[in-house]
């Protein structure tokens, strides 16, 4: 049995204020590029099944452009006769009953089988039960909704588990209403042949759990993902389970850091190649506050003059021990919370410390531009 398991596609997501020839949002356009890259690839590999787990649009009342462009693609899909099997996520779900699901203009495919509800849902073909466990609002509704799905397990043939959620502080997004899945109900994975997660945008397999994964996204939905490689997963179960990752073409994201202390020769330092159209973030460190005057942000975006966005944060040098509230708001949050637990904590305390703060600002930094 093979399937594609592909997520966290936004379709409809937009930044950056730039458009192409054809007057569109480039950021937009390259979420919809995306997609269509994993759909040619189906169509090569011809899974037995197609599995999607959450966030198929940004949000949840997407606008005419994106739900135009997703009909499109699903009628590809539906030609290949291919089941494809959809989840929301917490970006699809309204917040409030008084708005209808995305997710129901999909029920008019043949072979198209979406679970939206906030509620279980079994899925079932000849060879394999689909166990789906949408985005839920409500964690106590949704720890009986786990329980009905372990209730359904078909010891006569395949099981799969589907979700939109957080398995692990590790994981979590930092969006308003994120689900994170009970610790205490984990055991549950073991009894699945895979359990296919969207929510967190990397590709990987999750801790401990050999048959776990997330596919990650199709394309960044904030600058402070760093990641280069985007794409989806291919799930083969035979005797065992194998899992391989197929990356995506995406649009390059590239960092330069320019030290003002010796800001000239930093400059003419920087290697600036392969830049054109790729998005570029420049730090300025070690800045002085008359030199943020003098340095123009002009100046600096002139250096990368082909690529398609270039974002610049500045860091601002500290003339004394003691931290004054600009600086503070100028240092990036991370840096100046490790130095203070540096200060208040032993080498070897700190130490142990530090790679789990780094841990919980990355999660948190890869989404704090992006709200609903």
């Amino acid at each position: 049995m093979k399937l594609i398991h592909f997520s966290d596609t936004h379709l409809g997501f937009n930044d950056l204020d730039t458009v192409n020839a054809l007057g569109i949002n480039q950021r937009e356009a390259d979420f919809y590029d995306a997609f269509s890259q994993v759909i040619e690839q189906i169509k090569i590999l011809k899974p037995d099944y197609i599995i999607h787990t959450g966030d198929l649009f940004h949000r949840p009342s997407p606008s005419n452009r994106a739900i135009t462009f997703a009909l499109e693609q699903f009628k590809l899909i539906e030609a290949l006769n291919i089941p494809f099997i959809m989840i929301a996520g917490n970006h699809s779900t309204p917040r409030t009953n008084l708005s209808s699901p995305i997710l129901k203009i999909f029920e008019n495919f043949k072979n198209v089988y979406v679970s939206y509800n906030q509620e279980y849902k079994k899925i079932e073909f000849d060879d394999v039960v689909f166990h789906t466990l949408p985005h839920m609002h409500d964690e106590s509704k949704a720890l009986s909704q786990i329980e009905l799905c372990e209730a359904n397990l078909d010891a006569t043939k395949r099981n799969i588990m589907m979700l939109h959620c957080s398995v692990g502080a590790h994981y979590l997004m930092a969006e308003f209403g994120e689900w994170v899945y009970p610790h205490d109900k984990e055991s549950l994975f073991s009894k699945m042949d895979y359990v296919a997660l969207g929510h967190w945008h990397g590709f990987g397999k999750v801790g401990k759990h050999e048959n776990v994964y997330y596919a990650g996204s199709t394309e960044r939905t904030s600058l402070n993902d760093k990641r280069n490689s985007k794409g989806f997963a291919l799930v083969t179960l035979d005797e065992s389970l194998h899992v391989n990752y197929h990356e995506i073409t995406i649009r390059p994201i590239k960092t330069y850091e320019i030290d003002c202390e010796d800001y000239e020769q930093s400059v003419e330092a920087l290697h600036v190649n392969d830049i054109k159209d790729a998005l570029v973030e420049v730090k300025l460190t070690h800045l002085t506050p008359l030199q943020s005057i003098d340095i123009q942000t002009r100046d600096i975006k002139n250096l990368f003059g082909e690529a398609l966005h270039v974002s610049i944060k500045r860091e601002f040098k500290q003339t004394n021990g003691e931290a004054t509230l600009n600086d503070i708001e100028a240092l990036s949050l991370e840096t100046y919370f490790l130095e203070h637990i540096k200060e208040e904590s032993q080498p070897e305390e700190f130490e142990r410390l530090k790679g789990k703060i780094q841990g919980l600002f990355s999660a948190y930094e890869e989404v704090s531009d992006d709200t609903l």
